[in-house]
């Protein structure tokens, strides 16, 4: 039987080291709502210029710019087919971009991914768990592969089971978890090696709203964290966004609001 975890050719390194213009201004990047950082501020998280990637010949992303600061969080909203998922995967060193420039946490993608991948906590469409392995012991295979002491790796699993209330299903096998706890684990693998940047794809998925509001002590906005969040549920993503970027159903940047696109340009 092939024991590897769910879409196990889509997962990151953590399991192996995967619209309506509504108003908004243009998003070029000669535009006010274009990217801009200025002269003498530290280097942007994530910086990106012409992204583009095609499936086939079929473009998903389209010239594709956007500088996010350090601790900023991003909701990256759209219709789906937009490509938010896309753009995820790349920053997650999933994707090749087909053409434009990609950096993040001052690696160039993706000739510095190997850099990158233990920087980075990648929450996905799958929960990337094995299911014959426990809860617990996904996350202490997770812990060794990022190197995390056996004492402080323990200190950790329990505290971030604890939040999630996990702890008295821990030692039951994942193949035995309903969706919403397979997601309550996959969050606790997501920040086990507390990554300064988290890139989630519809985290909320599966749970219920319990589970969501637990959730938020692990993966919502953190001074010194920077985030990337896609989602579907606009109003609540915005709440926590201090830039929202919308992407249109060709895969190019309809808009953005946010304190950057209301920034004066030089």
């Amino acid at each position: 039987m092939d024991d590897r975890p769910d879409a196990a050719r889509d997962r990151p390194h953590e399991a192996h080291s995967d619209a309506a213009r509504s108003g908004e201004e243009p998003a070029g990047p000669d535009s006010p709502g274009g990217p801009h950082v200025d002269e003498g501020s530290s280097p942007p998280a994530i910086r990106l210029r012409g992204l583009s990637r095609d499936y086939g010949g079929r473009p998903a992303l389209r010239e594709v710019d956007l500088d996010l600061a350090e601790g900023e969080n991003l909701a990256l909203l759209g219709p789906n087919g937009s490509g938010k998922s896309t753009m995820l995967r790349i920053l997650a060193t999933l994707l090749r971009p087909t053409s434009g420039e990609v950096t993040v946490l001052g690696c160039t993608l993706p000739d510095q991914s190997w850099k990158l991948r233990g920087r980075i906590g990648y929450l996905g469409h799958e929960p990337l768990l094995y299911r014959d392995l426990t809860g617990r012991e996904n996350l202490e295979l997770q812990a060794r592969l990022h190197g995390i002491p056996r004492d402080e790796a323990s200190a950790r699993i329990e505290a971030d089971l604890d939040l999630l209330e996990m702890g008295r299903r821990a030692d039951d096998r994942v193949s035995g978890f309903s969706a919403g706890m397979r997601q309550r684990i996959a969050i606790c693998r997501a920040v086990l090696h507390r990554p300064p940047l988290l890139l989630l794809d519809e985290p909320d998925s599966n749970l219920d709203p319990e589970g969501r509001e637990l959730s938020r002590s692990l993966i919502g906005p953190a001074e010194g964290r920077t985030r990337v969040l896609v989602s579907h549920e606009p109003e609540r993503a915005k709440a926590e966004a201090d830039v929202v970027v919308m992407l249109d159903r060709t895969g190019q940047v309809a808009g953005r609001t946010g304190h950057r696109s209301t920034e004066a340009r030089p």
